[in-house]
């Protein structure tokens, strides 16, 4: 099913030197740009992380370090995919839980100060998830009727974003009312909207305000508001901590946290200091 967008949708997957948000780096990004029109843009990038790369990372990816070691870096690409990203809606299969959390850090180290929050953010796992309970290689069966094994290669970024995007386009085809009916099923609650807006909603899984989840939004006297998730002031809305605790501030931008959770925390005291 052709997408209805209103505006680009990224749909992009990463490789990396490991799960750490703070500490790993990406050595793959792949994406397919498509455009309103139609018109589709794919893009495919091998980055040295300035990291070794370990072998069970290359055994998984088939990336080595030798593969990556005269590559350019995620700094020295990073305008280029602001570009590819701004003014888009974002897409991938885990995206929302790991690969835009990861990019977020990737360019805010780059000294880009990317606002994910203006984006809409799909994720085609958590819709598999939510419909169906499985990983990516039973969604390509499922939804596009073959084995993954049979049409790419395992742990390639490239590979498994052109996979991710045959799957959204098989889920749009799926949970349509028709085909529901045509299966017997009750169309009720089976039914996907080829909206962007309404699969990022159907895509969300938690409240939180940073990709970490240190802060989040909760209804602190019927008001809906930002407190923190963890350590001595957890449940307590940011905005008074940092009237009270202005310390905890600068012990949190010193600390061992994410730039993203930083980022969001400085967005919040720079938002009440003009109050």
């Amino acid at each position: 099913m052709k997408l209805n967008l209103q505006k680009p949708l990224v749909i992009f997957d990463l490789e990396t030197t490991g799960l750490d948000l703070v500490k790993d780096r990406v050595i793959q990004l792949s994406y397919i740009k498509v455009f309103p029109d139609g018109k589709e843009v794919r893009g495919n990038e091998l980055i040295n992380p300035e990291k070794t790369i370990e072998p069970l990372i290359t055994e998984l990816t088939g990336i080595s370090n030798d593969d990556v070691k005269d590559k350019p870096t995620f700094s020295q690409l990073a305008k280029k995919l602001e570009e590819v990203f701004s003014g888009s809606d974002i897409a991938g299969f885990n995206s929302n839980h790991f690969d835009v959390p990861l990019l977020a850090e990737e360019f805010l180290r780059a000294g880009i100060d990317f606002d994910f929050s203006k984006c809409r953010l799909i994720d085609v796992q958590t819709i598999f998830h939510k419909m169906e309970r499985r990983n990516l290689a039973a969604a390509y069966k499922f939804y596009c009727g073959r084995k993954m094994e049979d049409d790419f290669e395992a742990h390639r970024a490239d590979q498994d974003t052109e996979a991710t995007y045959r799957v959204l386009q098989g889920q749009l085809d799926y949970y349509t009312e028709e085909h529901q009916l045509a299966l017997g099923e009750d169309p009720k609650d089976r039914v996907l909207p080829n909206d962007m807006q309404a699969l990022a909603d159907f895509s969300k899984v938690n409240d939180n305000v940073d990709f970490a989840g240190r802060i989040v939004w909760a209804e602190v006297n019927g008001q809906r508001t930002e407190v923190f998730n963890f350590g001595k002031h957890k449940g307590v809305p940011v905005a008074d901590v940092l009237r009270f605790d202005p310390g905890y501030y600068s012990w949190i931008l010193g600390g061992d946290f994410t730039y993203n959770t930083k980022q969001v925390l400085t967005r919040i005291r720079l938002r009440e200091a003009k109050k």
